[in-house]
Order: structure tokens, then C-alpha cells, then sequence
């Protein structure tokens, strides 16, 4: 719900259209010649930004002589009168510069908003600012020094440029939570979870039909749990994902992430366990004169094209990993088949090798730990999930089409002939 204010303010902006429609005004400049040299010895855009304050000027003046009429004049039907002038600002370049505004009542003392006014000072563009370079690497502490343009420039302390960048981030990550999904075609659904700062965040990473990726959300919490994934998973469905849909999900290996997207998605949602976190886990079992050997023949089962080449492959190594180390086999065992669903849906190599990890997930988290280098000190609050979100955003534009999105078709068919399938399987269990 808009506030009175914000209310008043579109008014002004609105009016001072129509009056700039009605008759096209025209506002006319004149500036000496010696004091544009004087601007320009300082470069053109020292000349660019006075001449604009200038305009400025010019343009609030137009307004209100539109508003009570011209100086000296009498005019026996006003309604409103000039009220002297006072400070206020605008925003230019990301930063706020002190401008003289005029003021304006009516006869019953109410105060008029300037619609030129309204847009000169507008918030909008200087949040946005600010949230554009922090995620370019500047620091709160020199954003003054790195972006002022004007001498007389101010709002640029560290204070104030934090509250911008909160206001910003917050409603980044509002707008990114808040995204319909009904109309949005996803293929395969990415769900990784990785440390940050002492919490944990889920990210859920959405692959279209045509080979795009989107951020669909985030959740953070103290563990990686079934409860904050449910959680993510539950809000992507009040958005209109269709969990009912053919599609292939790509875990990072964690039983939370499993059941809760059987959960949603039914027992028999084809579920595709990180290989990259698979290889992680068994190899953090062993010393590291074992590890290469291991890795070695890891990466050679999984690069067979065949399904049962591949099993085969993985049980050799299990059995020589319950001679070698126990623990080893038993992780390379849990879930060991899951890691071969896209060997089992006989998907092309070059589409395989994309979406048999979450590698895009942790592409995405190491653009996010470059945007949050600078931040020192993290606090309780939602501070975490703006910058991890902001981050998110910023990997979302560099994203391009995954490898092999021309070959999707081939794993939607697979998916949809896997679906029918199990529920023929289904259905016989049930009537016997």
C-alpha cells in the first residue's frame, strides 16, 4: 500500500508531464562564456555536470511560474503563491548534490510538490547505484573517494552508502524469491548446499528447456537439513513450479536433499547425485599417496559412455576399496547408483559431463565469495542472504547456455519414457 507522500509525488510527477504535453514550454539557458572556459580547463565533464545543475534550476522554475504565474503579475483567481526556497538534493552520478529548491503553498497553506523536483531527488537510481559498485568490488569505506564527481557532493560515508546497499539488496533478494515460475519449463533442478560464514545456504539453480540457467531461490540455515530444504522446495511450488513434471534432479549427495525432494517430487523423481561430491567424499577417506591412484579410476568409470560398464567399473572399485579402506567403499557404495542416472537415461557425453555435478552451483558461489571479499564483520539478520543473493544475481548474468542444451530434447524423451515406465510399475504393484 503506497503512502500519502509516494502518492503526492507521482501526482507532481504526472502533472508536470501534462504541463510539458500542454503547449510543449520551452526553458531557455544562457551561461557566459568565461565561466564554461572556467568548467572546461577542469575537463568537459566538469562542464556536463554544472551546466546540468543549472538546467535544473531552470526546469523547477518553469514549473512554478506554470504553478502561480509569472513575477509582478496580479492575478485576481490564485490559488497558489511562491514560499521563498530551501535546501534539498539531487541525485546525480550515485551521489547526492545540494540544490536550492523553490517552494511553493497554496492560499489555504498546504505545500505544493514540484514534480521536477520529485524527479531530481528520486532514491532509486542512487540505490541502485551503490548495489552496481559494491558488487564491482568497492568497499563501503572508499566509495566516497572512488565515485564523488562533484565537490559539494555528500551522503557518500560509509553510513550512509551501508543503508543504501541494504535497502538495494533487499530488494534484489525480494524480487529473485518472489519470481512466478508457472510459465518457466525446467528440464533439470539443481540443489547444492555449501557453507557460509558459519551458516549454511541451499541454492536451488534451474536449467530450461532451452539450455538457460536461473537462480530460483535460497535458504539458509545452521545445517544442511531436510527441513531448510523442504523449505526452498516448498516455496518454488507456492510459486508454481510443477514438481508433477518429468525432470531430472542433481543433488549434491546429502539424504536431507534426497527425501525432501521425494517429498515433493514422488519416490520415483529421477535423482542425479553430484559425481564431483561423490569422488570429494570417497577421497577424503584415504592418505594422499592413495588418492591419485583412486581418483584416477573414479574419473575413468565415470567417463564410460556405457551404464553397465560404468556399474561394473564402480563395484571393481568397491571391492578393492574394502581391502584398501572400508570406510572409502562404504562411501563410494551409499548411493552409488544414483550418480549413474544420466548414464542410465543414455545422455550424450557433452550434456552428461553438465548436469552430472552441481558444478554450476559452485561456479555461482565463487563469483558470490569475490562480491562479499570486502564485507569484514558478518551480523545475525538477513545479512547473509542479501549478499549471498546479490552475489547469486551477479553470477546470473554472467551465466550462459549450458553445454550440450541442444541435446535437452533427448533427456526431456528419456525422462518422460522413465516417468511412464515406473508408474506402469506402480500401478501393477498396487492392482496385484
Amino acid at each position: 500500500m503506497k503512502k500519502p507522500y509516494q502518492i503526492e509525488t507521482q501526482r507532481a510527477v504526472k502533472q508536470l508531464a501534462e504541463m510539458a504535453a500542454d503547449g510543449n514550454p520551452s526553458v531557455q539557458m544562457m551561461l557566459p562564456l568565461a565561466e564554461m572556459m572556467g568548467w572546461l580547463r577542469k575537463g568537459v565533464g566538469e562542464l556536463v555536470r554544472q551546466a546540468g545543475l543549472q538546467l535544473m534550476d531552470l526546469m523547477m522554475q518553469a514549473e512554478v511560474e506554470e504553478l502561480v504565474g509569472k513575477r509582478s503579475q496580479r492575478q485576481e483567481d490564485r490559488t497558489t503563491n511562491r514560499w521563498g526556497s530551501e535546501r534539498g538534493y539531487c541525485v546525480v552520478m550515485g551521489q547526492k548534490v545540494a540544490i536550492q529548491r523553490p517552494r511553493v503553498r497554496t492560499t489555504d497553506d498546504q505545500e505544493v510538490r514540484l514534480g521536477s523536483y520529485e524527479l531530481f531527488h528520486r532514491g532509486e537510481p542512487l540505490t541502485e547505484t551503490v548495489w552496481e559498485k559494491l558488487m564491482l568490488g568497492l568497499s563501503t569505506r572508499k566509495y566516497g573517494e572512488a565515485v564523488r564527481q562533484f565537490r559539494e557532493a555528500y551522503g557518500l560515508e560509509k553510513s550512509a552508502i551501508s543503508e543504501h546497499f541494504i535497502e538495494a539488496s533487499k530488494e534484489k533478494l525480494k524480487q529473485m524469491m518472489e519470481r512466478r515460475l508457472d510459465k518457466t519449463r525446467i528440464c533439470a533442478l539443481l540443489i547444492d548446499a555449501t557453507p557460509f560464514q558459519g551458516q549454511h545456504l541451499a541454492v536451488a539453480l534451474g536449467i530450461n528447456e532451452d539450455g538457460r540457467k536461473t537462480i530460483l531461490g535460497i535458504r539458509q540455515g545452521a545445517t544442511e537439513n531436510a527441513t531448510v530444504v523442504g523449505e526452498l522446495l516448498g516455496d518454488l511450488l507456492e510459486r508454481g513450479l510443477d514438481f508433477t513434471e518429468p525432470r531430472l534432479y542433481v543433488l549434491d549427495g546429502a539424504k536431507a536433499l534426497t527425501s525432501a525432494v521425494k517429498k515433493y517430487a514422488g519416490d520415483s523423481a529421477a535423482i542425479q547425485r553430484c559425481q564431483v561430491h561423490k569422488r570429494r567424499n570417497v577421497l577424503d577417506h584415504l592418505t594422499e599417496e592413495q588418492k591419485p591412484a583412486v581418483a584416477k579410476k573414479l574419473n575413468a568409470a565415470y567417463a564410460l559412455e556405457n551404464y553397465d560398464a560404468a556399474k561394473q567399473a564402480l563395484n571393481t572399485l568397491h571391492r578393492e576399496l574394502m581391502d584398501l579402506n572400508p570406510s572409502a567403499a562404504r562411501s563410494l557404495g551409499e548411493g552409488m547408483e544414483e550418480t549413474l542416472t544420466v548414464h542410465r537415461l543414455h545422455l550424450p557425453m557433452q550434456l552428461r559431463k553438465t548436469i552430472a555435478s552441481t558444478n554450476v552451483i559452485e561456479s555461482a558461489f565463487s563469483i558470490v565469495e569475490q562480491v562479499c571479499r570486502n564485507v569484514k564483520r558478518w551480523h545475525d539478520g538477513d545479512q547473509r542472504e542479501r549478499w549471498v543473493g546479490s552475489g547469486l544475481l551477479v553470477a546470473e548474468k554472467q551465466f550462459r547456455r549450458v553445454q550440450g542444451y541442444k541435446q535437452i530434447p533427448m533427456l526431456i524423451k528419456e525422462l518422460e519414457a522413465t516417468t511412464s515406465t515406473k508408474a506402469q510399475v506402480v500401478k501393477k504393484r498396487k492392482a496385484s
